[in-house]
């Protein structure tokens, strides 16, 4: 006999946040969806699951993922049509998740135009292995250009793993905070969990995002859902809500 006394509650992200702002769902282009029809599937699975708006951030890393402006905007409009051929009613925008290096610091020297969305956000991550020695300057030329950064999934870097006060520096310097829904489920290891939870309890997150690459992402975030810290995070002003 199912006891329902017991029985947890499930808050879908989107239906409330509305807007996920970091996944993989242009196919074929980095190691995210690997065919449209993956593509379509995820696609169905983000409107079951509440969401309205998808701004979708493919890697542009030199070395393995050289995107460009032209490759992603073009696999942005097949994403759409295809979307709208199945009948699927999402808003679907594109970005891009930024790796710090050389590359990305020397287009960001030589003017060249970067993908921004919303608020002239820019999504940026770094090496999970150690802090980028680029950063500092990358914030100050950034912001200095009227641009937002935001640090993709900070609670995955484990140079930051007991060091909450770094990561509210890099806020007081001007950056946004953006956590992994499943770093919550203890997904990406127990560490990562802990440093998301006290990420929340410090309130220092602005931004969640399920950075959806496939399948098994969004099904674990079912399980997210009926986690005391992601209805604590939903609890917090998250800017998901302003986009």
């Amino acid at each position: 006999m199912i006891s329902w006394f017991n029985k947890k509650e499930v808050i879908f992200p989107g239906n409330d946040i509305k807007t996920d702002i970091h996944s993989h769902l242009i196919p074929g282009i980095d190691d995210g969806s690997q065919s449209m029809e993956e593509s379509i599937a995820l696609l169905r699975k983000f409107e079951e699951m509440g969401y309205s708006h998808l701004i979708t951030t493919p890697h542009i890393m030199q070395d393995y993922f050289a995107n460009t402006s032209d490759i992603i905007q073009n696999g942005l409009s097949q994403l759409r049509s295809e979307a709208l051929k199945n009948k699927i009613n999402l808003s679907i925008d594109a970005a891009a998740e930024y790796y710090l290096d050389e590359f990305l610091f020397e287009k960001l020297n030589k003017n060249d135009q970067l993908l921004t969305f919303g608020n002239q956000y820019l999504l940026f991550e770094m090496s999970f292995m150690s802090v980028s020695p680029y950063l500092n300057e990358f914030i100050f030329k950034l912001r200095s250009k009227g641009i937002r950064p935001i640090l993709a999934h900070a609670e995955r870097y484990s140079y930051y793993f007991g060091k909450v006060d770094a990561i509210e520096d890099l806020i007081e310097r001007g950056v946004f905070i953006q956590l992994n829904i499943n770093s919550l489920t203890g997904y990406y290891t127990k560490p990562v969990r802990k440093l998301a939870e006290q990420l929340i309890d410090r309130q220092l997150v602005h931004f969640i995002g399920t950075d959806c690459h496939r399948m098994d992402h969004l099904d674990r975030i079912n399980e997210a859902s009926s986690l005391k810290y992601f209805k604590k995070a939903l609890n917090l002003p998250l800017l998901n809500r302003t986009l």
